[in-house]
């Protein structure tokens, strides 16, 4: 069956991407506007663009027909930083996906813990596998309510317990117990069913 995205609404196009565009990883975005307000908003368009440089992108739209707050912190501080989820983590990320107003802090109401940064001022999710610390590097208004953000990875932050060789860099990717989006509305998967192909 073909779509002509011409002919479609924009909702459904999104419906059929994000319903055939699967497994998506989740970028648990923490940000921090100019008066300090922290804010997390999970976002599942997002992947690795470059290693090098390291480059991430964050594909960011509007909430409830307003500017995103991470969108509008990241214009504003060049800062972001991304979380990625764990199974565990699920429901204080789905938590945070909510409508809040700009001044809400949903890390504080949720309870979540963080840790400092070392090279911007948002600080990670204290409990996430992984985080990336990021500094915007480009942003492209790629429609009237869609923006698509590359950040620049400055600082990498793994738990102790995922490395397998840190002096190899390898991570044991079977420990990570990540979540990823399928399609919309409620849907994740895990990333524990895995198989390795022989070179």
């Amino acid at each position: 069956m073909e779509f002509d995205v011409e002919k479609l609404r924009p909702m459904d196009t999104y419906k059929l991407m994000a319903a055939l565009i699967v497994p998506r990883p989740i970028a648990w975005t923490v940000t921090q506007s100019i008066d300090g307000t922290l804010n997390a908003a999970p976002f599942s368009f997002f992947n690795v663009m470059s290693g090098t440089p390291p480059v991430v992108v964050l594909g960011l739209g509007s909430h409830s027909g307003r500017e995103h707050d991470s969108t509008r912190n990241i214009r504003e501080t060049a800062e972001f930083v991304i979380n990625l989820v764990a199974e565990t983590q699920i429901e204080a990320m789905s938590f945070t996906s909510g409508t809040f107003d700009p001044d809400v802090d949903e890390l504080q109401l949720a309870g979540i813990p963080l840790i400092a940064s070392s090279k911007v001022k948002p600080p990670r999710i204290a409990g996430s596998p992984a985080s990336f610390e990021c500094e915007r590097m480009i942003t492209l208004e790629v429609g009237p309510q869609s923006v698509v953000i590359l950040g620049r990875v400055v600082a990498i932050h793994v738990r102790d317990e995922l490395m397998q060789d840190a002096s190899k860099f390898y991570v044991d990717a079977q420990k990570l117990h990540l979540v990823a989006r399928m399609g919309s509305g409620g849907w994740y998967g895990r990333t524990r069913d895995t198989f390795e192909l022989p070179a």
